[in-house]
């Protein structure tokens, strides 16, 4: 009997640690993105301005975006929401947040990076 309450209390706990995750990276309010151009880069994408893509291409950016991750639901799941928000997603799959401002800006109510 004692190790079944240990176990409901051990999901109870990490039931709640999630969340307070997913609390942690409830949608904060941004600026409207306004395009630009982005800088000279050695990524894939020259010529392209921040706001410039179709929704329909959010998908396969974001998986190229996340695809050496271990969180993969999770980056999915904000990449794909910034992408609609912003039209952009960064080159590669870490960093290069500067070719994307509006991706790079948009930041959680405890001020860290919303976008993977």
């Amino acid at each position: 009997m004692a190790r079944k309450q240990t176990m409901m209390i051990f999901f109870l706990v990490m039931f709640l640690n999630w969340v307070l995750l997913v609390q942690n990276h409830a949608i904060s309010e941004a600026p409207t993105p306004q395009p630009q151009p982005i800088g000279n880069h050695p990524g894939p994408m020259p010529g392209v301005t921040e706001g410039s893509l179709q929704p329909q291409e959010c998908g396969p950016r974001c998986t190229d975006r996340c695809s050496k991750t271990a969180f993969k639901k999770p980056c999915m799941f904000f990449c794909q929401k910034c992408c609609a928000k912003c039209l952009c997603v960064p080159f590669g799959t870490y960093g290069n947040k500067q070719s994307c401002p509006c991706y790079n800006d948009w930041k959680t109510k405890r001020g860290g990076p919303k976008c993977p």
